[in-house]
This record gives C-alpha cells, sequence and structure tokens, in this order.
C-alpha cells in the first residue's frame, strides 16, 4: 500500500464556534468563500444546516463516533445580490440553533453545489480579513484510512520524540 500523507488536511478543520467567533468580529463584512479555485458567487445561499451523530466502523474493525456539523452552500447567481455579511451568516446559524442542537465545538463541514454540479465535501481554512472582506478558504475534505492514519501519528509522534526534528536515526528504528 502507498503510503500517503493528509496530515496538512487536518490543519483546515475549524468548528462552527471559532467561525462564529471570528463573524462575530467583523459582522458588517461580506462573507467570501473560496472553493476550487473560485469566489462563491455573491447570490450564494445557506441551504441547510445540520447536526449529526456518527457511528462507524473503520477498516480496521475500530468503533468510531464523532459528531459534525454540515452547512449546505448553494453557489448561485440571485439577482443583484452581493456576499452575505458575516452577521447575516451568524444570524443564520443563530435561527438554526432555535431548532436543531448545535454544538460549536465539533467539525465543521461545508457542503458546496451550484445546483447542477454534485455536491462536493470541504473543511475550512481560519477566515481571514483583507480588503473589507471576510474570506473562508474551504479544502476539499479527502477520504483517508483512520487506521493507518492514527498509525502515522504515532510513527511522527515517535520519531519527533526520539529524534527531535532531525533525520530519523537509529534510535528510532527500535
Amino acid at each position: 500500500m502507498s503510503t500517503i500523507d493528509n496530515s496538512h488536511f487536518d490543519k483546515t478543520d475549524i468548528s462552527l464556534g471559532e467561525l462564529l467567533g471570528r463573524a462575530a468580529e467583523t459582522p458588517d463584512l461580506p462573507l467570501v468563500f473560496l472553493y476550487d479555485g473560485k469566489t462563491v458567487k455573491p447570490g450564494y445561499h445557506v441551504t441547510e444546516v445540520k447536526a449529526g451523530q456518527f457511528s462507524a466502523l473503520d477498516c480496521g474493525a475500530n468503533p468510531e463516533a464523532w459528531a459534525e456539523i454540515f452547512v449546505q452552500l448553494w453557489d448561485v447567481e440571485d439577482g443583484e445580490r452581493t456576499h452575505m455579511t458575516a452577521g447575516k451568516f451568524s444570524a443564520i446559524i443563530s435561527k438554526v440553533s432555535e431548532h436543531v442542537r448545535l454544538d460549536g465545538s465539533v467539525k465543521l463541514t461545508f457542503e458546496v453545489s451550484d445546483g447542477i454540479q454534485p455536491m462536493q465535501l470541504f473543511c475550512a481554512d481560519e477566515p481571514v480579513e483583507a480588503d473589507g472582506v471576510l474570506t473562508i478558504s474551504l479544502v476539499p475534505r479527502p477520504a483517508s484510512c483512520k487506521p493507518r492514519d492514527r498509525w502515522v501519528a504515532e510513527e511522527t509522534a515517535r520519531t519527533t520524540v526520539c529524534c527531535g526534528t532531525a533525520t530519523v536515526t537509529q534510535c528510532c528504528s527500535q
């Protein structure tokens, strides 16, 4: 089996609470999402927000359980609309939370489609404020083998503890 390092994708998993906290700092700024090398259209809609509790068995027969919040974006032109503000996005999430329990600390996943292409799954990078806009880069969420990911993390930790940041030496092959 080839070694695939997806560790760089973990750096982009922000929680709903982190996103809302940043939006609260700049409620009047347009909230713009970037994905697949393009900017979401100004008429985009938040079409659905859902919270899920998942139980699964991974490919190593290990039980898994986690919570996740999905925010669905419909990337469409809608008349003369502009990008919604960070405050409006927060208000939509607040309205949802009146009916659906949203734990702000769990993983946040974005589902994005233009209404023609199939939905794609993305994780969100930290929001960045620049030029009067709050921008969130969405990164594709890749498939992964959790037992392999755990093994890679353990090996990396063991190598780091044993050898620091230097190249792996004989002490790490024990």
